[in-house]
């Protein structure tokens, strides 16, 4: 068993024909990942890397190669119109890596999301890997082991610090999903905790977030009364001025929630285990798996 991605996706890429595009294409594939089909606007027709058949939307790719999940490697302007076009389509899984898209652009993704049983992941994130067996992003490859460890950040380069760290260490992970750094986005930490409680083959987690916000609480109010597994959790931007936005869009303190101190407290109060660097994140889980055992 595996979270949202395994052997057996199949994925679309949307922007398969674009420069980025085709290079994370050719590495996902490279990686062992099914990529059965692209879509580029009039360009359907076309095959990329000789085989890999190119659409001019993402109906006519679902209703002929039945991919089951998409990733989106288009500008900003038109990223918000790709994820609205695979979950029209009816695409399960729908990856976004695009940064910069407006904020408005998404506040109208996901009001029309509601109810649809399409999962985003994303904006502005590396995507998901499962190891082994498929790699959906730009995070990577070889830095991942397969194993029992599920990472969720919302940082790309704090995900890969952490599974390098945890590689290091002889520890794999089962699942990894960067969830993206923006203020509206699809998936929470509350959403990958409760799917990586509930994965068998995940014994562990280690929880990655930011400064801004409230998704790191929420999801350590959950974790506190139904998680039974170790949760290891690092908040990047301690020392960030009130006001200044640190890096991502969503990572910024304002009206004084979202701070640093205040989702380390909550973190604690759950009875996570906190990093108090980025550089001893594995090694502060793998303390917590021993205390547990």
């Amino acid at each position: 068993m595996s979270v949202l991605v395994d052997k057996n996706t199949r994925l679309l890429v949307q922007g398969i024909t674009g420069k980025v595009g085709g290079f994370h294409a050719r590495e996902c594939m490279a990686y062992g990942t099914s990529v059965v089909a692209g879509v580029t606007p009039g360009r359907g027709g076309e095959t990329f890397e000789g085989k890999v058949p190119v659409f001019d939307t993402v109906a006519e790719a679902r209703a002929q190669t039945g991919c089951n999940a998409s990733v989106i490697v288009v500008p900003a302007a038109a990223a918000a119109d790709g994820i609205l076009e695979a979950v029209d389509a009816g695409v399960e899984l729908v990856i976004c890596i695009t940064e910069g898209i407006p904020v408005m652009d998404m506040m109208r993704v996901k009001a029309q999301m509601a109810g649809r049983s399409s999962r985003l992941i994303g904006p502005n994130c590396p995507g998901i890997i499962t190891p082994g067996q498929c790699k959906i992003g730009i995070m990577p490859g070889y830095i991942h082991k397969p194993g029992n460890v599920g990472v969720i950040s919302r940082s790309g380069t704090l995900t890969y610090e952490a599974v390098w760290q945890l590689t290091s260490r002889g520890l794999g992970q089962s699942t990894c999903i960067g969830i993206g750094g923006d203020p509206i986005n699809g998936m929470s930490h509350l959403d990958a905790v409760k799917l990586f409680e509930a994965d068998p083959d995940t014994h562990a987690m280690i929880l990655i977030g930011e400064i801004g916000g409230s998704a790191e609480e929420e999801a350590a109010e959950w974790i506190m009364h139904k998680c039974k597994k170790p949760v290891a959790a690092f908040i990047a931007g301690a020392t960030a001025p009130p006001g200044r936005r640190m890096g991502h869009a969503g990572a910024i303190v304002s009206g004084g929630k979202g701070t640093a101190a205040g989702k380390i407290e909550a973190l604690k109060a759950a009875g996570i285990a906190v990093s108090d660097t980025p550089a001893t994140m594995a090694d502060t889980l793998i303390a917590e798996m021993k205390g547990r055992s």
